[in-house]
């Protein structure tokens, strides 16, 4: 899951300070496409307070103000309740590092790799300290030995092969208070070569016996959704909506979304870009008795002069009758034809 557009109102691209649309956003991925399937424009509480605002945006009565990760765990309900096959729930820091919203899904039976912030405090699992003093995920990288470090590769980028340095350390999330009820997880960490500090981190309750590689490749799987929203935004259009109406803009985006949708599932249908081989189109079964048309009759002999039925009439124009013969007549009116023209 993950908020599109910006949530500071200074916009990098655009090089200056800018109003911008926020929107929440949940969507299903594998490693060859990934597809939203909710989108939720996101508004800040002085507009949702706002009625002027409301009427002319035509905000419907019913909606409430609701933080990002409130409205990010009511659409994973939606989608658990419409029949969507659970999956690991991926997460960016500004969702990961809400402990209420892990905890919720913890609650409803999903696993989660949540990116999070370097200061997020943690108590590391050790046997020989039942209660190791509360550090931050940043401090306890920089902890680490040596020897905790491994070097991943986990996909083939553009050029050459991504890889980078991992730790992983099985920790206790431990706020300040209510820490007795989390339960032990995963924390990995990302430190570069050649970088002067840890750069990510993430918690994670999958399957603690799931490889280190597997781990990595899960976490890092948020580039396969980034990279489908940069599509939709640049070639899609998903971007583009000018207008200031609620169920406008919802229209524009849901409209986009079925667009590339539809692309998707018609790239999975072509090689070398699908996952396997398009596939095969069955011929039709040849009918019994049929004949090319203008071929001999095969019931006919070798020898002409020697036939005792004549060729088989199907398919056969007689000549000698001219209602037959094809006549270019002239049109009844002659005013010009209506062309239609869809844009």
């Amino acid at each position: 899951m993950g908020g599109e557009a910006t949530c500071t109102p200074y916009r990098g691209q655009l090089g200056k300070q800018a109003n911008c649309q926020v929107v929440v956003t949940l969507s299903i991925a594998n490693h060859h496409a990934s597809l939203p399937i909710a989108y939720r424009l996101y508004l800040p509480q002085e507009w949702i307070n706002d009625r002027s605002r409301r009427a002319k945006a035509h905000v419907p009565r019913a909606i409430r103000f609701k933080t990002k990760p409130q409205i990010a765990l009511e659409q994973i309900r939606a989608a658990l309740l419409a029949g969507v096959a659970p999956g690991v729930v991926l997460m960016d820091a500004s969702y990961g590092s809400n402990s209420i919203l892990r905890q919720a899904l913890t609650e409803l039976g999903l696993c989660y790799v949540a990116a999070i912030v370097s200061s997020v405090k943690v108590r590391p699992m050790r046997k020989d300290n039942p209660k190791p003093p509360r550090v931050s995920v940043e401090a306890l990288a920089l902890s680490l030995p040596k020897h905790a470090w491994r070097t991943i590769t986990w996909r083939e980028g553009t050029n050459e092969r991504l890889q980078s340095r991992f730790a992983r350390v099985r920790v206790r999330v431990a706020p300040i208070r209510g820490e007795a009820r989390f339960a032990e997880e995963t924390l990995l960490i990302e430190w570069p070569k050649g970088e002067a500090a840890p750069t990510k981190f993430w918690l994670a309750t999958v399957d603690r016996n799931m490889s280190f590689r597997g781990l990595v490749d899960l976490a890092k799987l948020r580039w396969r959704i980034e990279r489908d929203y940069h599509d939709l935004k640049q070639e899609i259009g998903l971007g583009h909506y000018e207008g200031r109406g609620w169920s406008g803009f919802h229209h524009h985006g849901t409209l986009s979304i079925a667009a590339y949708g539809f692309l998707i599932s018609e790239r999975e249908r072509i090689p070398p870009s699908a996952p396997h081989s398009a596939a095969w189109i069955e011929k039709s079964a040849v009918p019994s008795g049929y004949r090319p048309r203008g071929a001999p009759d095969p019931a006919a002999t070798p020898r002409s002069q020697l036939d005792r039925h004549d060729p088989s009439p199907v398919g056969r124009r007689d000549c000698h009758n001219p209602s037959q013969v094809p006549v270019l007549r002239p049109p009844i009116s002659a005013e010009p034809a209506t062309e239609f023209m869809m844009q």
